[in-house]
């Protein structure tokens, strides 16, 4: 049992860590906060950079300009992008990465040469990455010219990064019935499963969330956060919002990056099972695909999680591989990243380069905090 003394030891230890985190991490992060709810950048009147600058208050004004002004679509392309990236590097890392320790699982020869083959990638940063699939995707070389040089047959015509084809195109205020139908379904499917295992009471909450979701989009309060955007005239044409083709390339570098760290965490799953597990299965007449099946994979869920949380983190908060590739200025690859530079460096907005650094820092809580508080309710009840 552990005594005051040693409580207290422990704290004075830890104290210095503490207040540096508090003052570089949560002091910086209250004064981008701060800096957001002002016209610094903002105000024609007052140079930015003047040291006698005045930073007048202004609330959520910069906010609800991002998010509804008719001029700022680029912060909104920026957000429909980031969640296509997102969307599509986890599920392209998770995917890789299973199937390349899946394969690694069956005692290949060499399996330590094709392990570091593998992993290699994780070692470049995604600035090299970059440099090098921008390379690669040239419209009049690299892959384009593959089947060319490989088969004798035509070369691919596609521009990758810098294609200007949407493909999955939607109005940006139909994005609340969206979120509303994907929020509904996956409450449905968490009320099912609850069900199904007999947890009844997680059951009956997921069920109310449900509920609540539906009754929040019936009563119209999305029209209270989702502000209508703001045209000038009725005429004036909105470009619909869609999954840009341009990003094709920048997620298959992603994956090609980050899809070995993926098969580095599924392989160490994979090896931590008992090999009676296996056995005993094997006995009772599983095939080898039902032991991966009914076995192995069903251990994974924790690691296929925590993986999926750390690929949703490095997503939102992607920037040098995107600079890399398509630099600052090309409309269909812009992330949130991307316009914090910008908007803070170049053009000196540091209000507004403040609220998209403040919107992508919630987006990253959204994902970290629940894990984090799930993962210490695990810890704790092993505690006990």
């Amino acid at each position: 049992m552990r005594n005051n003394r040693d409580r207290f030891i422990a704290f004075v230890m830890l104290l210095p860590s503490l207040i540096l985190v508090g003052i570089f991490v949560y002091g910086f992060i209250g004064q981008a906060i701060q800096t957001s709810m002002t016209d610094w950048g903002q105000n024609p009147a007052q140079p930015p950079l003047a040291a006698t600058v005045i930073k007048s208050f202004v609330g959520l004004q910069n906010y609800e300009n991002i998010m509804t002004d008719t001029l700022e679509f680029y912060f909104r392309n920026a957000l429909v992008n980031t969640f296509f990236f997102t969307v599509l590097f986890v599920l392209g890392c998770v995917a890789a990465g299973m199937i390349l320790a899946l394969l690694l699982d069956q005692k290949v020869v060499g399996e330590g040469f094709f392990r570091t083959v593998f992993l290699f990638p994780m070692a470049l940063s995604f600035v090299v990455t970059g440099t090098i699939w921008r390379w690669m995707l040239q419209p009049g070389g690299g892959v384009n010219i593959l089947p060319q040089v490989l088969f004798g047959l035509s070369p691919i015509e596609f521009s990758w990064i810098n294609s200007r084809d949407v493909w999955l195109p939607f109005e940006w205020g139909n994005v609340p019935a969206y979120l509303t139908m994907a929020g509904f379904a996956i409450l449905a499917f968490l009320a099912v499963r609850y069900a199904t295992a007999r947890r009844w009471r997680a059951s009956r909450y997921a069920v109310l969330a449900a509920v609540v979701v539906l009754l929040v989009f019936a009563a119209r309060l999305w029209d209270v956060v989702w502000l209508p955007l703001d045209t000038p005239d009725a005429e004036t044409p909105i470009a619909p919002k869609g999954f840009n083709a341009a990003l094709v390339g920048i997620i298959i570098a992603a994956v090609w990056q980050m899809s070995g760290y993926t098969m580095a965490m599924f392989i160490a799953g994979i090896r931590g099972v008992p090999e009676e597990l296996r056995e005993a299965a094997r006995v009772d007449g599983c095939s080898e695909f039902d032991v991966y099946r009914r076995i192995v994979l069903p251990q994974l869920n924790p690691i296929i999680l925590s993986a999926m949380i750390i690929l949703g983190h490095i997503s939102l908060k992607i920037f040098d591989l995107v600079f890399a590739m398509a630099g600052p200025d090309n409309a269909k690859t812009v992330v949130p990243g991307l316009l914090v530079y910008t908007e803070g460096f170049r053009e000196n907005a540091f209000a507004k380069a403040s609220a998209i650094a403040v919107i992508m820092l919630f987006f990253v809580t959204l994902i970290i905090v629940p894990y984090l508080w799930s993962q210490l309710r695990e810890s704790r009840s092993r505690g006990r």
